[in-house]
């Protein structure tokens, strides 16, 4: 390929928007929900799903009911979104736009998959 037309593709390229966010999913069957952020929203709930199909869900609880209850009794919604185009901390970013989800829908114990934070 020639460096121009590479250069060009190249250019293209970076100016693509990705976005990153906070996701949750969604048990419809008993109402449990799993919040995270991710740093590529982009297809994120065909990566999931295949995660969780392939059993290696991080999540032990929500992989267990996903088991159980297969994959209609589960939604994917994204909750809030950010483009990464000026972000330069991706990580202490994540953490700042789950945290006030956390804090708001209390995803833990009978309400959710979230491990509670620690004190």
């Amino acid at each position: 390929m020639d460096m121009n037309k590479r250069r060009k593709l190249l250019e293209e390229y970076k100016q693509i928007k990705t976005y990153m966010g906070v996701a949750q999913i969604q048990n419809k069957i008993n109402g449990k929900i799993y919040i995270d952020s991710y740093p590529n929203l982009k297809n994120k709930w065909l990566t999931l799903r295949m995660q969780l199909d392939q059993g290696r869900f991080a999540n032990a609880q929500l992989q267990k009911d996903w088991k159980e209850f297969g994959e209609d009794a589960f939604t994917y919604e994204v909750l809030e979104q950010k483009e990464t185009g000026k972000v330069t901390d991706m990580r202490w970013e994540q953490k700042q736009i789950l945290k006030p989800w956390l804090q708001k829908l209390q995803p833990y114990g009978d309400r959710g998959y979230n491990k509670p934070p620690k004190d």
